[in-house]
C-alpha cells in the first residue's frame, strides 16, 4: 500500500497518530480511575463520589454515540475529533486543577469520560475510509495503543503523582492530548479523496466509492447483518468486560497469590501488542470472519482456563495469559472490521452508530451479570460457563454473516508508483 509516495504521506500520520489516538481512548476511559482512586481515597473521598461522574457519563454515551457518528457522517472525522480532543486535553487539565473541589472534579471527569469516545470512533473511521485490503493491518497497528496504554500508563502516572504530584501529572497529560488534537488538525484528512487519494493507495476507486448515498435508520436494521453484529460482538464486548473486570477476584478466590496474578496479567498486556497486528494480517490475508472465529478460540481458553483455575497453577495461568492477550488484541480491531466488512467503508459509521450504542447497553450489564451470580452462589463457574455458551452463539452468528462476501474487498486496482 506503501507503494504511492502520495498515499504513504499522508496515510502514514492516520497509522502513527492512530496508535495515540487509542492509547489515550483506553488510558482516559478506564485505565487512569486506578491512580485517581488511590489518589483521592487517601484524601479521605469514597468510592462513589470518584466514580460517580464515569458511572453517569457511561449511561449519557449509549445516548450520543449515534450523535457523534451521523456528525462525522456529515462534517467528516477530523472536524469532529479535533474540537472534541480539545475539549477532553481541557477537561483533563481542570482535573489536573481541581483538587479537592467536588463539584470542578465530577464536571472534568464527566467531561473527560465523555469526549474520550470521539477518539476512538474516529481512529477506526479513519482506517475504514483510508484502507479497503489493508484494512486488518491498519486496525490492527492502531489497536496496539490499547495493550501499550494497560502496560505503561498506569505505572507512568503512578510514578508522575509520586515525584511531580497529581496536579503537574495530569496537566502534563493534558497538554499532550492537546498537542494530539493539533497534530490531527493538521496532517489527517477524513478520506484519501479529500488528497486526490483512494484506499489502499490504488490509482482506481473501490467500487463503494461511486454509491453516495448513505444508509438510514430503517435501511441498517433492515440488514439481518446488523442483528448478527449486535449479538455476536455485543457479546464478545459483554465478555471482555466480565473477564477483565473480575481477573483479580477469580484469581483472589482460587488463592492464587498477587505477585503471580499481577505478573501474568503484566504478560498477557505485553502479548497483546503483537496479536493484535497478527490478527490484523489474518484479516487481510483469510478474511475478517476467520480472523473474528479464531479470536473467539482465544475467548473460550480465557474463559475455560478461569473456570477450571486452582491456586497457583501456571500452565492454567498462562492459558488464560494468552487468552487475554488475544481478547484484549483482537476485539477492538476486529470489531470496527466486522461492520466494515458487511456495510462497507462508506456506510461503516451509518451502520456503526446504531449497532456500537445497542452493543454498549449489553456491554454495560457484563458487571451486573458477574455481581449477581457471585451473590447468589457465592462462586463465578455459572457465569463463566453461561459466557462460554455466548462466545459458541458468537461463533455461530460470525459464520452466518461469512456466507456473504466482504463487501469491499477483492477490489485490485493497479497501484500508482509515482
Amino acid at each position: 500500500m506503501f507503494e504511492n509516495p502520495a498515499f504513504r504521506k499522508r496515510a502514514l500520520p492516520v497509522l502513527i497518530l492512530g496508535i495515540f489516538m487509542m492509547y489515550f481512548y483506553s488510558g482516559l476511559q478506564n485505565d487512569h480511575l486506578n491512580v485517581l482512586t488511590a489518589y483521592y481515597q487517601n484524601l479521605g473521598w469514597n468510592a462513589i463520589t470518584i466514580t460517580n461522574p464515569v458511572t453517569i457519563a457511561g449511561f449519557i454515551i449509549i445516548l450520543i454515540t449515534p450523535i457523534v457518528g451521523t456528525l462525522m457522517i456529515k462534517y467528516g472525522v477530523t472536524r469532529v475529533m479535533v474540537p472534541c480532543t480539545i475539549v477532553l486535553a481541557l477537561a483533563t487539565i481542570g482535573l489536573a486543577l481541581a483538587g479537592t473541589n467536588v463539584v470542578m472534579y465530577s464536571i472534568s471527569l464527566f467531561l473527560v469520560r465523555l469526549f474520550v469516545l470521539p477518539l476512538q470512533m474516529g481512529a477506526f473511521m479513519l482506517c475504514t475510509n483510508w484502507f479497503v485490503n489493508f484494512r486488518g493491518r491498519a486496525l490492527g497497528l492502531i489497536t496496539i495503543g490499547n495493550p501499550l496504554c494497560t502496560a505503561t500508563l498506569i505505572a507512568g502516572l503512578t510514578a508522575g503523582v509520586a515525584a511531580l504530584g497529581f496536579t503537574w501529572t495530569y496537566s502534563i497529560v493534558g497538554i499532550i492530548v492537546l498537542v494530539l488534537a493539533i497534530l490531527i488538525g493538521i496532517f489527517i484528512k477524513s478520506t484519501p479523496e479529500e488528497c486526490g487519494l483512494y484506499p489502499d493507495g490504488y490509482n482506481q476507486p473501490p467500487r463503494t466509492t461511486e454509491n453516495t448515498h448513505i444508509m438510514t435508520l430503517k435501511e441498517v436494521f433492515a440488514n439481518k447483518g446488523s442483528y448478527l453484529l449486535i449479538i455476536s460482538f455485543g457479546f464478545l464486548q459483554f465478555c471482555i468486560v466480565a473477564i477483565m473486570a473480575f481477573f483479580v477476584p477469580r484469581m483472589n478466590m482460587t488463592g492464587t497469590d498477587m505477585s503471580v496474578t499481577l505478573t501474568w496479567l503484566s504478560i498477557a498486556a505485553v502479548c497483546a501488542l503483537p496479536v493484535s497486528y497478527i490478527l490484523g494480517i489474518i484479516d487481510d490475508k483469510f478474511g475478517t470472519v476467520t480472523a473474528s472465529l479464531i479470536l473467539c478460540l482465544t475467548y473460550l481458553l480465557a474463559i475455560i482456563s478461569l473456570l477450571k483455575m486452582t491456586a497457583n497453577n501456571i500452565p492454567l495461568i498462562a492459558m488464560a495469559a494468552f487468552g487475554i492477550a488475544g481478547v484484549t488484541g483482537g476485539t477492538p480491531n476486529l470489531h470496527p472490521s466486522i461492520t466494515a466488512y458487511v456495510y462497507g467503508r462508506q456506510n461503516y459509521q451509518a451502520a456503526n452508530r446504531w449497532i456500537m450504542a445497542i452493543q454498549a447497553i449489553i456491554m454495560a450489564f457484563a458487571i451486573y451479570f458477574m455481581s449477581a451470580i457471585l451473590d447468589a452462589t457465592g462462586s463465578l463457574d455459572l457465569a463463566y460457563k453461561i459466557m462460554v455458551v455466548m462466545v459458541i452463539i458468537a461463533m455461530f452468528c460470525l459464520v452466518l454473516i461469512g456466507r456473504k462476501p466482504d463487501f469491499d474487498r477483492g477490489y485490485k486496482g493497479a497501484r500508482t508508483r509515482s
